[in-house]
């Protein structure tokens, strides 16, 4: 979420309404067809290979609409973090990095507390969800699978590129950045760059704010790049941190 460019926003205040954040209807009439069954589709018709089109349907079946992939309920992709559901009109289903290749962790501040950044993100009116909130405590929620693609970041390709993670606070309040929440979100961030593959670098981990057609600022100014980047690194480097479920 965090702070807009013409105005200081609030934890309800939304993040990536609007076709750019792809929230969700009509905006997405791909929420269960992925890009990549429609080019595999394509592809069989063109050479006319009736085997290769049978086998990737069938591979994909759970992607013809009204058929939902079986996924077991409350499973988190991070094994230190808690499960609480966002609302399903926040986010689109999917199969990453399948479908949509995972390069980026986008970093946000809440622009409010730990319980309102929840509250905004199982209201299907709020149009928009991170995959992850991280408390000035240190604790960490996962509302929405890795797999899937949440609205975030205001821009649908980097929605469906990247990982977003939301931190407890207000952007112009460095005190609400603690110890806590640095060290709890680069042991996040480590876990997530070793499942994907993604560059320990601030190309590949960025800010809201750089995200392409934003008016958010977040996060912000007190942010510490050079201090968060630095232990993200000795995360990645050190004991493995808790990671990836295997579960469906």
């Amino acid at each position: 979420m965090g702070a807009k460019h013409v105005s200081t926003g609030s934890s309800t205040g939304g993040s990536a309404s609007g076709p750019g954040g792809g929230s969700g209807g009509s905006r997405d009439a791909d929420r269960r067809i992925g890009r990549r069954a429609l080019l595999v589709g394509g592809t069989a018709a063109a050479v006319g290979t009736a085997v290769l089109a049978r086998d990737e349907l069938a591979r994909l079946w759970w992607r013809v609409p009204g058929v939902e992939r079986p996924r077991e309920e409350g499973v988190v992709d991070y094994a230190a973090a808690s499960w609480v559901a966002a609302s399903d009109e926040n986010w689109r289903r999917a199969d990453r990095p399948d479908d949509f290749g995972v390069d980026m962790v986008i970093v946000h501040v809440t622009q409010g507390s730990f319980a309102s950044a929840v509250k905004a993100f199982q209201d299907p009116a709020h149009k928009a969800a991170t995959h992850y909130i991280v408390g000035q405590d240190g604790r960490v929620t996962q509302m929405i699978r890795e797999l899937d693609v949440a609205y975030h970041a205001g821009n649908r390709d980097y929605n469906e590129r990247s990982v977003g993670i939301e931190h407890e606070g207000f952007v112009d309040r460095p005190q609400d950045l603690t110890d806590e929440m640095y060290a709890a979100s680069a042991r996040l961030t480590a876990g997530i760059c070793a499942r994907y593959d993604i560059p320990l670098d601030r190309e590949h981990i960025i800010g809201h704010v750089e995200v392409p057609g934003t008016d958010h600022t977040d996060p912000g100014p007190h942010w510490d790049w050079d201090r968060y980047m630095e232990l993200v690194r000795r995360a990645a480097t050190s004991t493995p941190s808790p990671g990836a479920s295997k579960s469906a």
